[in-house]
């Protein structure tokens, strides 16, 4: 099932270097399908189809996948970003 959660999960763990840009992509792509394709009425799903789509297609120069835009998905998911730098 695609929620929320499931796409803000995906998005840290591509923010803290756990996912490649290519895993975070190839995700996005079948989650994207996986939604468009369900016959069940999922909440927030015109939401996650639009970052679904962006991320999808975040291989292409023309959908950069940056920290403002990634942050602002998040922001758009219920989610409260907070930077945190270590050295």
């Amino acid at each position: 099932m695609i929620t929320k959660e499931a796409v803000a999960q995906q998005l840290w763990g591509y923010l803290n270097g756990r996912l490649s840009e290519a895993e975070l992509v190839a995700w996005a792509e079948a989650s994207f399908v996986q939604l468009s394709e369900s016959d069940a009425d999922m909440p927030d799903e015109a939401l996650l189809l639009d970052i679904l789509g962006y991320i999808g297609a975040g291989d292409t120069p023309d959908f950069p996948l940056t920290w403002a835009i990634l942050s602002d998905f998040l922001a758009q998911l219920g989610v409260r970003v907070r930077v945190i730098a270590e050295t």
